[in-house]
């Protein structure tokens, strides 16, 4: 089969990857860590950390989970936190002790997050604080044994002598609280508390290989229970090669300056902000809350951002924020879209703003995560999802699993070092979504344009049937974004009598003298008779998972 996308390649970029020098991500880690040392790796408010403060602390995190509570290698650990400084500390030490680290989301229900402790078997989990209340509604349920409670507080005291207690029998037992109305089994030690432990304690770090597992990264459960997809070291290294090679020509090592609102337990965010930026020596700007548009602008306007990552309502809603069009944007080089199609008519507005276009890349948690990247190549930039990264295969295949001709829909299936090894423990559900090519089926329907470039039309699960005609609700959304008045939208199948499904329309609109017959006139003159929403309604918000996906199983 003929790979006429590898034209499209960035000039200078070969197919393929280099062979993996690292026998893991932990290799990678040192490697930072000494030769960038005392610069800035991630700077949280007016907190900061250097390379080697994230060195020492992770190492005192690391420490205190081996010797206090007997954490070994392939013990999965859960962290529940959103982005601060903290998040490092705590990924790092559960990685530097071997163990498997399963991210999850602080916004999460009492039956989501009982469902991915069980799942995981996790006996371990350090956890923010405003996340103790749920979690509580469902420990007796689950295997937990420890509870670390992380707070916002200062962590690098932890790096000053005068924190260390001389008795740690007595230090043990002031640090494992019952907080106050929670009712929690196991016993909770402060995060402060356990780094001081961890201090007096020294680490055998074990050794792993690229096979071996690094996180249990969950997927969202759009259609069902969560799954965690298996990613080993080679696997997240792997993507980093890929994504190092493919845009070496726009990295400077040791002076990018990045700003992370994505939430880092996401796969986006985790693997190219937290863990590709950090082995280019990146300084790392966290946003806590994505949600305070003011504040997150405010943070922006104190630095000179040389990369930055989004997803399509995460831009569109700084677009909308007052003093955002005032920013200096003379350093930025590269801007990534991501977790969802990067509407046309918003990444219009982004250039004309900012005077830098949205990149469109395209991957999944089961990828970790780039498949594929867009990136102008000669001044000139296709609209789509771009280009499989190196050492990447996709086709695009029918429901027999044979390929389908350029310009046709079907289902996009990828192979790569990237790819996870399977879920979780469960073979029937792995089974699934490879082919027999061992190809890894995304869900998501997609084609290969006549000039080599692929785009996704939409997942397999949104598609609406009306009449026997396949409508996309990503195109109808891209339309109604066009229109004046519409902050954004999100479309739906509903039962219909006479057409089987029909389309159902949710406008969130700026200007209050906008009505449904205008949009209704508008997408008459844009969209087939059949793809025109049958009713429309106007709502305060449409419902977003963290990272900033639209639920629209959750507006069905």
């Amino acid at each position: 089969m003929i790979r006429k996308w590898r034209k499209n390649y960035p000039v200078g970029v070969s197919t393929n990857i280099e062979p993996i020098k690292q026998k893991s991500m932990l290799e990678v880690f040192h490697q930072t860590v000494d030769r960038y040392q005392q610069k800035v790796a991630y700077v949280e408010g007016n907190k900061t950390l250097s390379f080697y403060e994230l060195e020492e602390l992770s190492r005192y995190f690391a420490a205190y989970l081996q010797n206090d509570l007997n954490i070994k290698k392939g013990m999965r650990v859960a962290l529940m936190c959103p982005n601060i400084l903290s998040f490092l500390v705590a990924m790092w030490g559960v990685i530097r002790v071997g163990a498997v680290l399963v991210n999850v989301n602080p916004l999460y229900t009492a039956r989501e997050l009982k469902h991915q402790l069980n799942d995981a078997e996790v006996e371990t989990m350090i956890i923010f604080d405003s996340a103790l209340p749920v979690l509580d509604q469902i420990i007796d349920d689950t295997g937990l044994k420890h509870v670390i409670k992380i707070d916002n507080v200062d962590i690098k005291q932890c790096l000053q002598q005068n924190q260390i207690k001389t008795n740690k029998e007595q230090q043990t037992q002031d640090s494992k609280v019952r907080l106050e109305n929670i009712n929690l089994y196991p016993q909770v030690i402060n995060f402060s508390d356990a780094l001081n432990l961890g201090k007096n304690s020294s680490l055998k770090e074990p050794v792993s290989d690229l096979d071996d597992l690094m996180f249990l990264q969950y997927t969202g459960g759009t259609t069902g229970l969560s799954k965690g997809a298996m990613l080993s070291h080679g696997n997240v290294l792997a993507n980093l090669y890929q994504y190092e090679a493919f845009c070496r020509h726009l990295i400077r090592y040791g002076e990018e300056v990045v700003i992370t609102a994505i939430p880092m337990y996401h796969i986006f965010a985790l693997t190219v902000n937290v863990l590709c930026y950090f082995s280019f020596g990146a300084s790392n700007h966290l946003i806590a809350n994505p949600r305070d548009m003011k504040r997150f602008v405010n943070t922006w306007s104190k630095i000179k951002v040389t990369f930055f990552t989004g997803v399509n309502t995460l831009f569109n809603g700084l677009l909308h924020t007052a003093g955002f069009n005032q920013l200096d944007f003379s350093a930025l080089k590269l801007v990534i879209g991501g977790g969802a199609p990067v509407q046309d008519s918003v990444s219009d507005k982004w250039k004309k703003v900012t005077g830098k276009r949205i990149n469109e890349g395209y991957g999944l948690s089961e990828t970790s995560p780039i498949l594929t990247l867009n990136i102008e190549k000669c001044g000139q930039y296709i609209s789509g999802i771009g280009v499989p990264l190196p050492s990447t295969d996709i086709v695009i295949l029918d429901k027999n699993e044979q390929p389908v001709s350029d310009c046709q829909t079907g289902e996009l299936c990828a192979k790569g070092p990237q790819v996870m090894s399977g879920y979780w423990r469960d073979k029937d559900a792995t089974s699934q979504v490879m082919t027999k090519g061992g190809y890894f089926k995304t869900g998501d329907l997609a084609l290969l344009d006549d000039l080599g470039y692929f785009h996704i039309v939409d997942r397999k699960k949104d598609m609406i049937l009306v009449s026997g005609f396949n409508v996309y609700p990503n195109e109808i959304e891209a339309q109604v974004a066009q229109i004046d008045g519409v902050l954004e939208s999100a479309c739906v199948g509903v039962e219909d009598s006479k057409t089987g499904e029909a389309i159902k329309l949710f406008v969130v609109k700026l200007n209050p003298e906008l009505t449904k017959l205008d949009i209704e006139k508008y997408c008459r003159s844009q969209l087939a008779a059949y793809k025109v929403p049958k009713t429309i309604e106007f709502i305060d918000s449409i419902p977003k998972s963290s990272v900033g996906k639209i639920l629209r199983r959750e507006l069905r």
